[in-house]
């Protein structure tokens, strides 16, 4: 008989508990800003990136067109960005981040880093750029957008 299957030694549990808690983390810091983690991760894509058509942010945030459609109106009520009609014909949208928007970035963007320090200070500089090297290999050949290996 084999031996039996032990979750928490399982590599991909430890990958995914790993990346819940710094995602936990961040959540906590950017829910005192009032900031979902999608609209952060949308304003770095339109504010840092220069991404402007939904289908692009789609694909950098990694999330489906509709989800990001939906955040989009969302943020542009709560007066993050500005969509504007690309071609003049209604069907093209362009995304652009309001001033309330980057005043947001930039105020989300320390809470951020320090939670990517968190981490990244328990490894040395060889160590992290090994799991980064890594991560990548692990990644490779599956089904994610380009702009995500």
């Amino acid at each position: 008989m084999s031996s039996p299957y032990r979750l928490h030694d399982s590599l991909g549990y430890q990958l995914s508990l790993a990346a819940r808690i710094q995602q936990r983390r961040l959540e906590d810091g950017l829910r005192k800003l009032g900031l979902p983690r999608t609209f952060w991760a949308i304003l770095l894509a339109v504010g840092n990136e220069e991404l402007r058509q939904p289908s692009e942010i789609a694909n950098y945030v990694g999330i489906d067109r509709t989800a990001v459609s939906r955040a989009l109106r969302n943020m542009e009520v709560a007066g993050l960005i500005a969509r504007q009609d690309g071609n003049g014909d209604g069907r093209t949208r362009t995304v652009a981040v309001t001033e309330t928007g980057y005043e947001l970035l930039a105020q989300a963007t320390p809470i951020a880093r320090s939670n990517a320090a968190v981490m990244a200070e328990r490894l040395s500089p060889e160590e992290r750029q090994d799991l980064k090297d890594l991560l990548k290999k692990l990644m490779t050949g599956e089904d994610l957008p380009p702009t995500h290996l």
